[in-house]
């Protein structure tokens, strides 16, 4: 059923989990795995609510200037994730898609997605998307060197591209556009994340910490959402 003003795509700025650990007086890797649980709280809010597409940011390309230990610990801890949730996502009929540059990744973690992709493949459920070393420049600059590809080799001409069809070059083609963004942590800014999928979105910032994010505060986004009036420069 087609509601209206609710969020079809909804994505998510993850920030928090280091300074709640430090709140703590706790490990930052506990924070992160904290995190985690609010991914799985997120991903149920998801499900029950119908959203049809939720996207979160776990890694970008800036993070690997992180200390190495807790970037090897994060990649561990994705690795972990990916094989112990994948057929949980597939009882649940979630379409997993890792957005981002995969080739830095360690060969294990690699692999693992590949698995994780393709049993959820033909799910048609939630479609879940994980941004891991991904940035929004990069992406486009990516899908830019695509196109400039297949007009040299004569495939494509320049007139032919458009919005939709630069958008099909993108790590997030066949996605819809973004209707809601949410940073968590305190922090307003988007850091370099879906830049042009967000072009008008609503932006919802909190002070919560990603690690606290619950139910109460998902609805309380979506509410803000419904309440808004969006023109699309109309």
């Amino acid at each position: 059923m087609k509601r209206k003003n609710y969020p079809l795509h909804i994505a998510i700025i993850m920030d928090g989990n280091g300074r709640w650990a430090k709140k703590k007086g706790k490990s930052r890797v506990l924070g992160h795995k904290e995190g985690v649980k609010a991914v799985y709280r997120s991903v149920k809010f998801a499900l029950i609510n119908n959203i049809k597409v939720l996207t979160l940011y776990a890694f970008s390309n800036e993070n690997w200037l992180r200390s190495p230990l807790e970037v090897s610990n994060l990649m561990i801890l994705f690795e972990e994730i990916l094989k112990k949730d994948s057929l949980i996502l597939n009882k649940y009929n979630i379409k997993l898609k890792i957005l981002g540059n995969k080739k830095k990744l360690n060969s294990t973690l690699q692999n693992q997605i590949k698995i994780s992709e393709s049993l959820t493949s033909e799910n048609n459920g939630l479609r879940l998307n994980i941004a891991i070393n991904y940035g929004g420049r990069q992406d486009i600059l990516s899908g830019l060197k695509k196109i400039m590809h297949q007009i040299l080799s004569r495939k494509l001409n320049l007139n032919d591209i458009k919005e939709d069809s630069f958008a099909s070059f993108l790590s997030t083609k066949n996605l819809p556009p973004v209707d809601l963004l949410i940073r968590t942590g305190g922090n307003i800014r988007i850091s370099n994340f879906l830049l042009w999928e967000i072009a008008y979105s609503e932006l919802y910032f909190t002070k919560v910490f990603w690690p606290d994010f619950d139910q109460v505060s998902f609805s309380d986004a979506i509410n803000q959402f419904k309440l808004r009036k969006r023109n699309f420069g109309k």
